[in-house]
């Protein structure tokens, strides 16, 4: 049986439909960055998400290669995931989309170096015929958040992110979104195949104590 993310790290992809705090630990990606508008067909958004699936699938698959990586064990590829901001914008503005900045990111098994994620960025590059070299190997160190999953729409968020906001005020904790720290989201279904209202999106953001 794959390993599966989703399924051993319950508490991180999961959450409830009200908001919870937890303790998010160091983790390595694979991570894309830019900025624009997610919806753009053909844009860099849409192009950022082929490099990454390109570079996870290679590292996924690479038991059936020549090259071995060091503990290696089958896995399901994790959720894409993104986090968000504007500049000058405290949390996100959803009317504006053109003003996004954003890296997108796919989570990496502890035991991929980075020297298997330069090989697997070469290989994905020349087997996919598609220009990997703008993907990196990213440390996000999240530390304490609240989160909640959100059903349905993007543009609906706001309603859960006051949830959370209510749910901060209650508690003694306020948002510690900044300039390091961004609203995120992890995307738990394939908008390409399931139906808007049957969206599932986990939001979190950076918090701290009062």
């Amino acid at each position: 049986m794959a390993f599966d993310f989703k399924k051993e790290y319950k508490e991180f992809y999961m959450p409830k439909n009200k908001p919870e705090i937890v303790t998010v630990p160091k983790a390595n990606y694979i991570a894309v960055r830019g900025e624009g508008n997610p919806n753009e067909e053909g844009g860099a958004y849409q192009n950022a998400i082929s490099v990454l699936y390109a570079v996870a699938y290679t590292l996924k698959m690479s038991y059936k290669t020549d090259y071995k990586i060091e503990g290696f064990f089958e896995y399901v590829v994790p959720p894409l995931e993104g986090f968000w901001w504007q500049d000058g914008v405290t949390g996100v503005n959803y009317s504006d989309k053109d003003s996004f900045k954003w890296i997108s990111v796919i989570r990496l098994p502890d035991f991929v170096t980075k020297k298997d994620f330069a090989w697997a960025v070469e290989t994905a590059t020349r087997k996919k015929k598609i220009d990997c070299s703008i993907a990196e190997f990213l440390t996000i160190d999240e530390g304490l958040c609240v989160q909640i999953m959100h059903h349905g729409s993007f543009d609906d968020e706001p309603a859960s992110v006051a949830l959370m906001d209510e749910y901060l005020q209650e508690n003694g904790y306020v948002n510690d979104i900044n300039d390091k720290r961004f609203h995120h989201e992890i995307y738990m279904s394939d908008a390409r195949k399931v139906p808007v209202d049957k969206w599932k999106t986990v939001i979190r953001h950076p918090i701290k104590k009062v």
